[in-house]
């Protein structure tokens, strides 16, 4: 017990740290991750049946062991691989989806906000910390797989089906389950928003039999503002894939949605004042982002539909 309270305690130094201070404190970053595997390779040693599931899997792949607990490993990643900055972008996207495993599991009281007629809805709810947040859900008649390969190792394919988006771009790979990505947006008719560009942490996660796809905005150096663009923030997005019950080539598709466009200007009160920088009330952003998460699903389901066809 003992020895598993100070793991948990050196585990949290390591993946609480911001990479600012990492950046600045190099030592203690070399430490706290030297720590963590000579203390979990030690515990695996004595042969500790209850560690294995304690550890987080980004935390078990730097100590280089996957453990049985997670089959569905792609395989394991050599620590030696990994920069203060990789441990920064892993942690990200632990921390984006635990942050949305526990919106899902919270009994809230969400808004319609629309609905599509092939059955696809999308709600609302303000929660602490991220304000307004969007959620979508639909069946689609596609396997988890197949949306998995599309929304996930496809990713940079997306602008080929999604007409809103002009480019996808990985910027770089963090063993299997992390990526960071460039995303333009499309010039949209009567350039009501304007062009935005993210910069996110792409992260994928399994719990039994779903798949969970969360993304989170990140910074990255020296990646330049884009000429025409605005640099909007994904403060949580959450894809949830998970089979329908009885039916594998069915999925229940749940998309949760966070975003901040950088539309309201300071002080300007929601007023519109400079549409060419893309300043516009908060009131059309709220038709905007649940608008989007309708557009994308049926751009998908589209998609999906045509490359089944013969």
């Amino acid at each position: 017990p003992r020895s598993h309270a100070m793991l948990r305690a050196t585990v949290k130094l390591c993946c609480g740290i911001a990479h600012d201070h990492l950046r600045r404190l190099p030592g203690l970053k070399i430490t706290a991750v030297a720590a963590v595997q000579k203390d979990v390779r030690g515990l695996v040693v004595k042969g500790s049946r209850r560690l294995p599931s304690k550890i987080p899997r980004y935390i078990q792949r730097l100590m280089g062991k996957e453990t049985a607990t997670c089959p569905e490993s792609d395989g394991d990643i050599s620590p030696s691989r990994f920069s203060s900055m990789d441990l920064s972008y892993i942690t990200q996207g632990e921390t984006a989806l635990q942050r949305a495993l526990s919106i899902l599991q919270q009994h809230t009281s969400w808004q319609a906000e629309t609905m599509l007629d092939a059955g696809a809805t999308v709600s609302s709810a303000a929660l602490p910390g991220l304000g307004k947040v969007f959620r979508a859900e639909v069946v689609l008649a596609v396997p988890v797989a197949r949306l998995h390969r599309e929304l996930f190792e496809r990713i940079e394919q997306m602008p080929q089906w999604n007409p809103t988006l002009s480019r996808v771009k990985v910027l770089q790979r963090v063993g299997t389950d992390t990526l960071v990505t460039h995303e333009v947006t499309a010039p949209s008719p009567g350039n009501l928003v304007g062009q935005r560009d993210f910069v996110s942490v792409r992260h994928r996660g399994r719990r039994e039999t779903a798949v969970y796809l969360v993304g989170t905005t990140t910074h990255v150096e020296p990646l330049p503002l884009q000429e025409g663009c605005i640099r909007a923030e994904s403060r949580l997005s959450c894809i949830v894939l998970q089979p329908l019950a009885g039916d594998p080539d069915r999925t229940r598709f749940t998309w949760l949605l966070s975003m901040d466009l950088k539309a309201t200007g300071p002080n300007s009160g929601g007023v519109v004042f400079s549409l060419p920088k893309g300043w516009i009330p908060t009131s059309v952003i709220n038709r905007v982002l649940p608008q989007s998460q309708a557009d994308f699903i049926e751009h998908l389901r589209r998609h999906l539909s045509a490359a089944t066809c013969p």
